[in-house]
């Protein structure tokens, strides 16, 4: 039997090797792929929560350091609600496509701040969505007080598109 022969019953040589080769090719691009072609979740931009509070996360610097504005929906206060700061961080250490963060809100409308931690993901839908946990933390007049003074809670916001979009 010569190499390029296969025996009896058994599909040609060169045929299962084409038919391998080209397996092996598409496993490997499947493999590979999603690392290659993944979407990066970006935090810059404008985001909107399930509260309809809207915040405004400016450019990540390449320490992971950003700044932006809150404008929440939603508070305990009497007082008139007003735009307030957010100073953050983003964990880039291994520059993961989908990656944690934290800031901090200091409100400028009540004796209270508010620090969020979260990741942001992109959805099965191909859509950022970041998913976060707060803690907000009142001011109280007595330490016996103490034990009603911070709150927790979660918001997922999604991006605000603009009407051009």
């Amino acid at each position: 039997m010569s190499p390029a022969r296969s025996a009896p019953g058994c599909p040609p040589a060169a045929d299962m090797v084409h038919a391998t080769s080209s397996l092996l090719l598409l496993l490997s691009l499947a493999l590979l792929a999603p690392g290659h072609s993944a979407k990066k979740c970006l935090l810059t931009g404008k985001w909107i929560n399930d509260l309809g509070s809207n915040m405004t996360i400016g450019a990540v610097n390449n320490r992971g350091e950003f700044s932006g504005t809150y404008h929440t929906a939603v508070t305990a206060t009497s007082n008139d609600i007003k735009e307030s700061p957010l100073y953050g961080t983003q964990n880039n250490i291994n520059k993961k496509t989908q990656p944690t963060f934290g800031f901090t809100v200091n409100w400028k409308f009540s004796e209270s701040t508010t620090v969020f931690t979260g990741q942001c993901f992109i959805d099965r839908n191909g859509k950022e969505v970041l998913k976060t946990m707060w803690l907000l933390r009142s001011i109280v007049d007595d330490i016996n007080d103490d034990w009603k003074a911070t709150r927790v809670g979660i918001n997922v916001f999604t991006r605000l598109r603009s009407v051009k979009e």
